[in-house]
């Protein structure tokens, strides 16, 4: 009897591996692609308001299965209407340009309201004027000149700021005379710049992009700016093969450091007297550039406000500094044994607030420093974490913003608050139980709301923004033909975090010919950087993410968003500091958890995927837990955090480098792996160098692992076009053949 048992076992599992996957499958699973069902069989997920720069109102597009209308809803009266007459425009386009144009679907761009019952566009491009009143089309020919992004004009308009010979300098518009400020800048040192995130160069003695950043004091009197310093700063390296008319590959680099490097580039930030050419260095510390600063400058003269980080991100600081008087105040510190990733700041100047974000009690909430006094008081006390500010009305006192968490339910769905500066009179504005994406209009009396959930679509409303109430109804999301297709909405679950206490949330999608009769493999759709949570909160994220897509090839696909990630206590977020090699243990849990309740999940089939620092989870993954994943797809991964840029190790990972970084590496670990791993990069990836996954492949031979991999010469990081569609199958047909063990498919229609 115990040889049948087995026996049958075997032949289920032989069952269970052996299934196949139809064309039909695979053009179903396409069906669901966010490129075929944006604006063709769903409609109006997400809605965009373009304010009036009167603030009387917005224009936006309203899409529906007959084509696009352009809308606006004004103030005053409070209704919604056609921004024009769409077969009129048509019409006028037609005869000016000989070109037929559909009225449902007309092909303009760059719309910009000018006053009221008059709008400019473009098309065919060509721009034109239209005005509702006289129902006339007029060509524009004026044209306005390119903006010189290496010059500033100050705001009275008597100067042009710009650099020359790496210095700083300054031309009268009236009369043309030049003025030096700056007189020790050279090749590597050099004023008035900045470095930018993707300053490539071609060959190893290139030209950077020529970089120009300054800020001029509202009175004109005053110019801030940076030196920025390359002298010491290491590059790193990439090969560009993917040239058509070059044989042999073109070398690139940037500068870019990696955690713990001394030698990177710094920035000096400075400040100059107009009238006397002086020079000040601000009271700010040579900054490497991946920590930054900022700098605002004040209505009264001379005065200005920085903020910066320190190496580390274990201290944040704000300052007032007087320029006039040679002075510099510490108005706010935030210090933390992990990072301060919770700090930032609102200058109300005019109201005499400046308002500050701090994790200081445990809980990201908001404070207020009085600019005459300096006095620092909190205004929001919870166990809430405040995700944004909004607006200070200076005449009540009042203050709008989002937070998280304080309301029952879901903690990941933002709602509107009002609170008086004296933390009284606390008021939720925005009562329904979605995640509430918010617009306000420049005058700030009115915001437009897109709120939906994972399961509920989109609901697009004007709201007043003192009351919250709601003032005219926008529109609805149209997903009726969605929901013809037999689609249902993600799953959301609960399950419990490693510290047995704490709940964690997520999202099932299954696909679309789920029977709850069958066990399907999982796969954990990943990304633990600490910065931000992962799983979809609103309608349009859960669709256009492609996990439906997917699931239609027979999976159950999975989000969670476990301990160690962003937007929940400072403690829930330290859980992944110096250890994010651990974050996945909260994956396996819940899969586990979801398991023994969910008997249509089969936990011995278990897949990960990710991209960036969801490539190093789905790497690491079957590294640290290669008894439990066995299948894994990790693209553009930074599988060793001491190759990173150096920013992001160093806010999540801590400086300097120590033994946690050798720890949490996926490269020390190849000689773990058991399952079937595919790792892809980019080859000119400048954000995630490609080398950690060049690094982790040799690894992987020298442990005689068997893995696949495929490098994408031409692309950057993020895959994009006919790269992203070759990428997308590659990864779908590598869960059907290793984890659903059925023959996959290679050629099918993307549309």
């Amino acid at each position: 009897m115990k040889k049948i048992g087995t026996l049958l076992l075997a032949l289920l599992s032989l069952q269970a591996i052996g299934q196949s996957v139809s064309q039909q499958d695979y053009q179903r699973a396409v069906s669901f692609m966010w490129d075929n069902l944006n604006n063709k069989k769903v409609f109006n997920l997400h809605l965009v308001p373009n304010w009036f720069a009167d603030s009387t109102g917005f224009w936006y597009t309203q899409y529906s299965p007959e084509g696009k209308t352009y809308y606006q809803a004004t103030f005053k009266p409070l209704q919604k209407s056609v921004l024009f007459n769409h077969e009129q425009v048509a019409e006028k386009l037609k005869a000016q340009l000989n070109t037929p144009f559909e009225a449902k679907n007309l092909e303009i761009a760059a719309i910009t309201y000018l006053k009221p019952a008059q709008i400019s566009f473009t098309a065919k491009g060509k721009k034109f004027i239209w005005d509702s009143n006289q129902n006339t089309l007029t060509e524009d020919k004026t044209q306005e000149p390119p903006r010189n992004w290496l010059e500033s004009k100050s705001p009275d308009g008597k100067w042009i700021a710009y650099a020359e010979n790496y210095n700083l300098f300054i031309r009268s518009t009236e009369t043309g005379a030049i003025k030096q400020l700056s007189t020790s800048g050279t090749k590597n040192y050099e004023y008035a710049s900045f470095y930018g995130w993707s300053d490539i160069m071609e060959g190893e003695n290139a030209e950077r992009p020529k970089r120009f950043s300054v800020t001029w004091s509202p009175d004109s009197k005053w110019i801030q700016t940076s030196i920025c310093d390359l002298r010491a700063a290491q590059k790193m390296y990439l090969l560009d093969w993917s040239v058509d008319t070059l044989y042999r590959a073109k070398l690139l680099s940037y500068y870019r450091g990696s955690p713990g490097d001394l030698n990177v580039v710094h920035l000096e930030p400075v400040a100059f007297h107009i009238e006397t050419g002086k020079e000040t260095k601000l009271a700010l510390p040579r900054i490497a550039h991946e920590n930054g600063y900022s700098f605002q400058w004040s209505e009264v003269q001379g005065i200005g406000y920085a903020s910066y980080r320190e190496r580390g991100f274990q201290k944040a600081h704000l300052l007032k500094i007087d320029l006039t008087k040679n002075t510099t105040t510490t108005l706010f510190t935030e210090s933390s044994e992990t990072n301060t990733d919770g700090f930032n700041y609102w200058l109300y100047e005019k109201a005499g607030w400046i308002i500050v974000s701090s994790e200081r009690t445990g809980w990201k909430q908001l404070y207020s420093i009085n600019l005459k006094t300096n006095e620092v008081k909190p205004v929001t006390q919870g166990n809430f974490f405040v995700a944004d500010v909004h607006h200070l009305d200076a005449k009540t006192g009042t203050l709008y913003f989002s937070a998280l968490g304080k309301e029952t339910g879901n903690p990941y769905q933002p709602f509107l608050y009002s609170i008086s500066l004296t933390g009284k009179n606390l008021k939720l504005l925005t009562p329904e139980a979605a995640t509430h994406v918010l617009s306000f209009s420049p005058g700030k009396n009115f915001v437009l709301d897109n709120y939906s959930t994972p399961t509920n679509p989109t609901v697009t409303v004007l709201r007043e923004v003192k009351s919250g109430k709601v003032m005219l109804e926008i529109c609805k999301a149209d997903v009726a033909q969605l929901q013809a297709m037999d689609y249902q909405a993600p799953e959301p679950f609960t399950a419990i975090g490693k510290d047995g206490v704490t709940a964690i949330y997520g999202l099932l999608w299954k696909p679309s010919t789920f029977d709850a009769t069958k066990k399907y493999p999982i796969i954990d759709h990943s990304y633990t950087g600490p910065h931000g949570n992962i799983v979809p909160n609103t309608y349009v994220r859960t669709i256009n993410i492609n996990n439906q897509a997917l699931a239609e090839l027979g999976f159950i696909v999975m989000m969670v968003d476990g301990l160690g990630t962003a937007n929940r206590s400072k403690a829930f977020h330290n859980y992944s500091y110096k250890k994010m090699g651990y974050n996945l243990q909260d994956h396996v849990n819940a899969i586990q958890q979801l398991a023994k309740t969910k008997p249509w999940i089969d936990a011995t089939r278990v897949g990960i995927f990710g991209h960036s620092a969801g490539g190093y989870d789905a790497g690491h993954a079957l590294l640290q837990y290669p008894d439990f994943y066995k299948v894994g797809v990790a693209s553009s991964a930074d599988h060793d955090f001491r190759m990173e840029k150096a920013w992001w190790p160093e806010m999540y990972m801590g400086w300097p480098v120590d033994t946690a970084y050798h720890n949490q590496s996926s490269i020390t670990m190849a000689k773990n792996l058991k399952g079937k791993l595919l790792i892809t990069h980019g080859g000119i990836d400048e954000n995630v160098n490609p080398s950690a996954t060049f690094k982790l492949a040799e690894m992987l031979q020298r442990a005689d692992k068997s893995f696949d991999m495929m490098i994408f010469p031409s692309q950057k990081h993020g895959y994009v076009g006919d790269y992203q569609r070759y990428f997308t199958k590659l990864r779908w047909n590598y869960f059907v053949k290793h984890l659903l063990g059925a023959e996959p498919v290679w050629e099918f229609e993307w549309k």
